[in-house]
């Protein structure tokens, strides 16, 4: 993994729900500190630690549920910078490098937000175009990114 060390090494998962293929539905979850700013599931990946063992480590951590299967992985590092406010919580980072994946969650999943470190209040499946009606205007870019190349790729 060879990534600029001024951004913190990340995953980032689109959720679909277990109807996935036939309907399209996409899980975003409100930030518990900034009303009505939703986001996808994501976490730092931590030293020495393998991508997928991250994803599936982050995606229990904040959402209570592992139960979920790998549909597609983005095939690119993807970065963004903070805004200063965020930035300077977060030094040394200036941003993130991210690693996308599309996952499925299991028929039996069971998505639980009240964990040890709660970050969302609230969560809900939306369409693939209505995903960035909701999402911080500093991620924008990424989103679209990443779910149009998902649409491109037939996914989503």
């Amino acid at each position: 993994m060879n990534i600029k060390t001024e951004y913190r090494p990340n995953v980032a998962m689109i959720i679909v729900s277990s109807n996935y293929p036939e309907i399209k539905e996409i899980f975003i979850a409100e930030r518990n500190d900034l009303a009505n700013v939703w986001q996808f599931p994501q976490g730092g990946i931590d030293k020495g630690e393998e991508v997928k063992e991250a994803l599936f480590r982050e995606m229990e951590e904040e959402i209570g549920t592992k139960d979920a299967v790998i549909v597609a992985e983005y095939p690119a590092w993807i970065s963004y910078d903070f805004p200063t406010r965020i930035a300077n919580k977060m030094k040394p980072y200036k941003g993130q490098t991210q690693r996308y994946f599309l996952m499925k969650l299991s028929e039996n999943a069971k998505i639980n937000l009240e964990t040890e470190h709660p970050e969302f209040c609230a969560h809900k499946f939306v369409s693939p175009e209505e995903i960035l009606d909701h999402t911080a205007h500093f991620k924008k870019a990424v989103y679209e990114q990443v779910i149009n190349y998902f649409k491109e790729e037939e996914l989503l």
